[in-house]
């Protein structure tokens, strides 16, 4: 089966002549929570919003659920289909509610009112956020914002999920439950994040960009023979520290 996201040889550069993207690829499959690090101005950010099509790369190929994407058209398409949260949930939470936060994603793919409310609750109770419903969206502590962006975009049955920093601002009580959230959805995902305890929890792949180049972080898994080197090693070491 083919993946659900491939980015093949993207390059990108800003004004100043910095290339930030130099031919990077990656591809995303069914059920993979992919983790993406690096330095900070590394261009994280800048590779999902190209992946949106928010940011024309200057050189390279998307391709999402078996189609190019290549013009706008393409990526209308795309975007319905590719939940995108970003770093602060004050750039994406802009209603005077959490409940018409929530219900405008469903409005504007042409759900009806009514069948808008009924997935803002189907939503709040699958991460059991039905308290906030009524809320003043300003007046939510960050934690909660984050919660209820994560809850606005899955309220469009996304594909995909991407994350841009989830974790940002997050107390200990609300970085459980988020990943308690995301651990459970079955959407693959890419997540932007510099904790390292976050990634370990949930990724299944990680990748490092760096100087404009994407590397392989996942940890390789060791044989039974690499174990079995290992553990006469650390034998070895044993009986000469004890001989000392």
């Amino acid at each position: 089966m083919s993946s659900l996201i491939e980015l093949n040889d993207i390059s990108y550069g800003y004004r100043s002549g910095q290339k930030v993207l130099d031919r990077v690829s990656l591809t995303l499959d069914a059920g993979e929570r992919l983790f993406i690090t690096g330095p900070n101005g590394a261009g994280k950010s800048t590779l999902l919003r190209i992946l949106v099509g928010l940011i024309k790369p200057h050189h390279g190929r998307i391709s999402a659920f078996g189609q190019p994407r290549v013009q706008e058209a393409d990526f209308h398409d795309l975007r319905c289909r590719v939940g995108f949260i970003v770093q602060d949930p004050d750039d994406q939470l802009f209603c005077p509610t959490v409940v018409e936060d929530i219900a405008f994603g469903p409005l504007n793919l042409g759900a009806s009112r009514d069948e808008a409310l009924a997935i803002v609750d189907e939503v709040l109770d699958q991460l059991h956020l039905r308290h906030l419903r009524e809320r003043i969206t300003h007046e939510l502590s960050g934690g909660e914002k984050r919660l209820v962006s994560v809850a606005a975009v899955l309220a469009m049955r996304p594909d995909v999920l991407l994350l841009d920093e989830p974790t940002n601002a997050l107390d200990e009580e609300n970085l459980e439950r988020l990943e308690e959230i995301l651990r459970d959805l079955p959407q693959a995902m890419i997540l932007i994040s510099h904790d390292p305890h976050f990634r370990r929890k949930l990724a299944t792949r990680t990748l490092e960009l760096r100087g404009g180049k994407l590397s392989d972080r996942s940890a390789p898994k060791c044989s039974a023979a690499d174990r079995g080197r290992d553990a006469v090693n650390a034998n070895a070491n044993a009986s000469a520290s004890a001989a000392q």
